[in-house]
């Protein structure tokens, strides 16, 4: 009785997890001891040097390399319910054996206070333990990461978003895909396998499925092209030049049949769909989901000879021709897809040890097609192509990942555009939507579905305008620079070359330079599956190349003759203007051409400066002379100008594209008012802004204008004034014989021949509209 009494005794003064500890384990937790008023003795012990500091410290140190083992293996697992639920209970029991444990031994020992520290941090640790299991490290890494490429415009996670995939890999790749995933794509490649007629005459596996020896190369590379002329109705004049003989004519077909393309199966629906706002009601039945002008370019696409097509205008043709290489580009890569997910199948079920060279159907990395567009508009509206041309109809939609994120930086906003601006219409075209020249963005297309933002060495197709490949392409000494992803690039469009010229066309040298190289790291690829020319860096005689401008210049030729080395020759239109721009201008004024004689190309700008400086500028440096307006197209043959004018001291004011408001403004106003003689306008501004210079009396043309309908803007700016003093007017061009096409373009074909012939200066009288 009395030790049950004194037991009674004892838990009147526990709490209910104290008795339940002491129910259970038969002794009080030490916290709970009663300390005696005697102290005790002390034992002295003395460690050696080799031992740790304290046993506390060591047993901490084990203790947490156990917990990240553990850790670690809670971290691939998930925890069930009932595991959850029996955790939390042995826990609840725990921590009320921790508070209530009591001890009943006789000797009366007590545990170290570490312990029930150590037991804390159990605790906490199997709490971390339990979210851990129910989201595993690597997974919120993973979309951590992925967080941070879907957010992107940070440039510090640019190498991240463009040369790593860290989200949809599985299901946007082409290794670990296969043909019968992707309905309908099976049975047509079965199809055109069965059939060896048509594996023989699709121009895409003609091309691609080519094998060049090592004398056609050396052929390519050493000797000159033989060319031939032909017409055709709508293109007009074509020029087919081709190192290999059998490559150098083509003849259009009078019967055109979308059969005869050999387009991919959803293209051959969703063609006539999207392309039938640019058809007439005069279209034939047999071609009528092609215009005349989108038939012949897609018949010199589909053969994959290189093109150059010179007379793009942004007002009338321009969005066929983007919907027709658009077409093409398309068609390409869906058709090189299918044959590499065929060719997964066939591999996957061929039998193990054997070894074939039937699979290779890569490059040695995946982008296959780069666009060149100048603005971000340009980009948006080619992906609008891409999805209106994969989708069947409205019920079989593809899947466009990040399509909001997208149409917001592409995207422009109405309200942005200034009210009551009056352009030209051609500007208006050009500068519609979002005119930001630094952009990239890579494309993935695969089973029905459409990735935008993918990463470079994920992406089948990738849209860039030049800047924005220079950024990523880089400069020799640069520590973040890559080109890799353009070793194995089978199909260039540049649309819109002239703008580049506006730009900077070094970023399109510098573009041309690191395309189809050998990369410097393997990227992952499988070598057994990458088609022999691509290993043999034969690469740039694969690549076709679309080249679209609005005009002919020297350094577009230079392009196309210099950085295209396609094997299936190449295709450049070469029509002749008949009548120049100079027809278009409607004040009565004479234009006097006076020819600069230069040894070479190289002196033609020092002479044309000095030129300048000798016999022209004395005439006008007569107070009689004023309102001279001086058009100079280089930025820097402007800065020498503007240097030499201000070295003489001569009353001037200048406008270039740098220049701020408010200087436009005053510079303008002043010139208007005759405070400045001279003013010094360059080309770029012009074209960046289109302004109505007011007060033009006599008008300067350094250079020949890049853009021939420029020649007739300004002429026609001197009627802008209001002033009866038109037999002053004047008009003075310089020229040389290094300027043929862009003489052609402002006086016609007839004209300039005579102009190039005769030595003399050439005096014109223009009456109005016409000559």
């Amino acid at each position: 009785m009395g030790k049950r009494r004194g037991g009674r005794e004892l838990a009147r003064g526990l709490s209910k997890r104290q008795r339940k500890h002491l129910r259970q384990f038969g002794e009080q937790h030490p916290v709970c001891d009663r300390v005696s008023g005697r102290p005790e003795a002390t034992q002295i012990c003395e460690l050696s040097d080799n031992s740790d500091k304290s046993s506390a410290e060591s047993d901490s140190e084990t203790e947490v390399e156990q917990v990240s083992v553990y850790h670690k293996l809670l971290a691939t697992l998930k925890a069930s319910p009932e595991s959850e639920s029996e955790e939390e209970e042995d826990e609840s029991e725990s921590e009320e054996a921790g508070e209530s444990e009591t001890e009943l031994d006789s000797e009366g020992s007590q545990e170290p206070k570490e312990t029930v520290r150590g037991e804390e941090e159990q605790n906490d640790v199997q709490e971390q333990e339990e979210v851990a299991a129910k989201d595993p490290p690597e997974q919120a890494l993973g979309q951590e990461q992925a967080d941070g490429v879907e957010s992107s415009c940070d440039p510090n996670h640019g190498a991240i978003e463009e040369f790593t995939d860290v989200k949809h890999e599985a299901e946007f790749s082409l290794e670990t895909n296969f043909m019968e995933e992707e309905s309908g794509d099976c049975d047509a490649d079965k199809r055109e396998s069965s059939s060896s007629q048509a594996f023989s005459e699709d121009p895409f596996k003609q091309h691609m499925n080519k094998e060049l020896e090592e004398k056609e190369v050396e052929k390519i590379s050493t000797l000159s092209k033989t060319s031939n002329q032909s017409k055709w109705p709508r293109l007009g004049q074509l020029t087919f030049s081709s190192t290999l003989e059998k490559h150098t004519t083509l003849k259009l077909d009078k019967e055109f049949n979308m059969k005869q393309l050999y387009l991919h199966k959803p293209l051959e629906s969703t063609w006539p769909k999207v392309n039938k706002h640019f058809l007439s009601s005069a279209s034939k039945p047999s071609d009528s989901s092609f215009t005349p002008l989108q038939r012949e370019l897609f018949c010199i696409m589909n053969t994959y000879r290189d093109l150059f097509y010179p007379e793009r205008n942004a007002l009338t043709n321009g969005e066929e021709i983007r919907h027709a290489y658009c077409l093409h580009a398309l068609n390409h890569i869906l058709k090189a897809n299918a044959q590499v997910l065929s060719n997964n199948a066939k591999k996957r079920d061929q039998k193990p040890g054997t070894d074939s060279d039937d699979y290779r159907d890569q490059g040695l990395t995946r982008p296959k097609v780069l666009m060149i567009v100048p603005f971000r508009e340009c980009a948006l509206r080619i992906v609008h192509i891409f999805i209106s041309l994969l989708e069947v109809n409205e019920k079989r939609k593809i899947d466009v990942s990040n399509k909001k994120r997208f149409k917001g930086e592409f995207g422009s906003d109405p309200d942005e555009k200034p009210p009551n601006l009056k352009r030209p219409e051609d500007y208006e075209a050009i500068f519609a939507g979002n005119i930001d020249d630094h952009f990239r963005i890579g494309v993935a297309i695969l089973q029905k579905s459409m990735r935008l933002y993918a990463p470079f060495y994920s992406s089948d197709i990738i849209i860039a305008s030049p800047l924005g490949m220079r950024t990523i392409i880089g400069t020799e000494g640069e520590k973040k620079r890559d080109f890799d992803f353009l070793s194995s690039i089978e199909m260039l469009i540049i649309d819109q070359a002239d703008i580049y010229l506006m730009q900077n066309w070094e970023h399109v040298l510098h573009l041309m330079k690191h395309i189809n190289l050998l990369p410097l790291d393997s990227h992952g690829v499988d070598f057994s599956r990458v088609r022999m020319p691509s290993l043999n860096n034969w690469s740039k005689y694969y690549r076709q190349t679309l080249l679209f401008s609005a005009l002919q210049d020297p350094q577009i030729n230079a392009i196309f003759n210099k950085h295209c080395f396609n094997y299936m020759g190449q295709v450049a239109v070469r029509n002749v203007p008949l009548s120049g721009s100079i027809s278009r201008v409607v004040v009565q004024l004479p234009h006097v051409f006076r020819r600069i004689e230069a040894e070479n190309l190289t002196s033609v700008i020092d002479t044309r400066f000095q030129f300048f400086i000798d016999k022209v500028l004395p005439e006008y440096r007569d107070a009689i002379m004023s309102h001279t307006l001086i058009y100079v197209p280089s930025y820097f043959d402007y800065v020498r100008l503007r240097n030499y004018f201000k070295k003489e001291e001569l009353n001037f004011t200048h406008i270039c594209e740098y220049a701020k408001k408010a200087g436009i403004c005053r510079a303008r106003r002043s010139f208007l008012k005759g405070e400045k003689q001279f003013l010094l306008l360059t080309e770029r501004f012009h074209f960046y802004k289109r302004y109505t210079i007011k007060g033009i009396r006599n008008l300067i043309f350094y250079e020949l204008p890049t853009y021939s309908h420029f020649y007739s803007e300004l002429c026609n700016m001197m009627k802008a004034t209001d002033s009866g003093v038109d037999a002053t007017w004047t008009c003075t061009v310089l020229y040389s014989k290094y300027d043929a096409q862009k003489l052609a373009a402002v006086v016609g074909i007839d004209r300039t021949a005579q102009m190039l012939q005769s030595k003399k200066n050439v005096h014109l009288f223009v009456t109005g509209e016409n000559e």
